[in-house]
């Protein structure tokens, strides 16, 4: 079953009202700016933490505001979600939140660390169901139980009431600077935090999607100027690995993005040892992309005032001999 309180693309005046209902529910996180990362390309870069949001990712915004407008007559039916981990967290604490049965299927390859923390979230309104080996097969099994139980469908990116709740994200960041940046780099996965940021942003600021390499269906999307299926994908940036991009999300993005940049395996490792080094920061995978995609376009943000959105932190430190391994290969 679907539900919406937005059948439209958002407005900004739509953006503002979901920022107003996040209030004490979503951290309006730090926008902090690195002397480190200024230093080393020349130009003024800020770091908008969402890693140190309260699910230690971006994705409780869309979450949350989603669940929070379920009307009270359909919630005994209970949610169903597909996640790699980070969406799941949002639904899981949302759920917790207000007292809301829900299913959530995710891939069987999703670190032992974030089952952990969807449990400690959801505490007992939440059922994981692990299924297939990438986030692709999860959603598919996802909808055949959602369709079956006759649940509330809570997608993780393709969605208005999503994207708008993702767009707050962006929202912030306007508010924090004195003038809007020239550049804002952020991760993509399935879009929903580039098309928040579309949605937000005025023309003035270029808007940068960073890919894994592994994982570019944006890129290719753009190119071939339609949703494309990767037929594989590389699943170690868990939080930004999809086959497919969402259609609303794409529409958005085709007419929002500036650039797409795609990031080597090796050279994302690197970045997520430099952010430990430089910062004490434990970003994941798919937090380090921003800050990664820097390096393709040294030479343009000189003396620019750029922003990188770190979309998450849910990794496991005992994973860096891992990284520091891959960085070195």
């Amino acid at each position: 079953m679907e539900f919406n309180k937005l059948s439209t693309v958002p407005s900004l005046s739509d953006i503002k009202k979901v920022a107003q209902l996040l209030v004490g529910v979503v951290k309006r996180t730090p926008l902090e700016y690195s002397v480190p990362l200024s230093d080393r390309y020349g130009a003024q870069i800020f770091l908008k933490r969402e890693d140190l949001q309260t699910v230690r990712s971006y994705k409780i915004r869309g979450a949350y505001f989603k669940i929070s407008n379920i009307p009270d007559a359909l919630r005994p039916q209970g949610i169903v979600a597909a996640s790699a981990g980070n969406h799941a967290q949002g639904v899981a604490f949302a759920c917790a939140k207000m007292k809301i049965h829900g299913n959530i299927f995710m891939p069987k390859s999703t670190p032992i660390q974030k089952l952990d923390a969807v449990r400690f979230f959801g505490q007992d309104y939440i059922r994981i169901n692990l299924v297939g080996e990438t986030y692709d097969e999860a959603f598919d099994a996802s909808r055949k139980y959602c369709a079956a139980q006759n649940a509330i469908y809570i997608p993780p990116f393709d969605d208005f009431d999503i994207i708008a709740g993702q767009a707050t994200v962006t929202l912030e960041i306007l508010q924090a600077l004195p003038e809007a940046p020239d550049y804002l780099f952020l991760a993509i996965g399935g879009g929903g935090l580039a098309a928040g940021a579309a949605l937000v942003l005025p023309s003035t600021t270029a808007l940068i999607g960073v890919e894994p390499a592994g994982a570019p269906s944006m890129q290719q999307s753009l190119a071939a100027s339609e949703v494309v299926i990767l037929p594989e994908i590389d699943r170690f940036v868990d939080g930004a690995s999809v086959k497919q991009v969402g259609l609303k999300t794409f529409a958005i993005c085709q007419n929002g993005l500036s650039r797409m940049l795609t990031v080597s395996k090796k050279d994302l490792c690197q970045m997520m040892l430099d952010l430990y080094d430089l910062k004490s920061m434990i970003v994941e995978p798919a937090g380090a992309l921003s800050v990664a995609g820097l390096a393709e376009m040294a030479d343009e943000i000189k003396g620019k005032t750029v922003v990188c959105v770190i979309s998450g932190g849910n990794f496991d430190p005992k994973r860096f001999p891992e990284i520091k391994l891959l960085a070195s290969s």
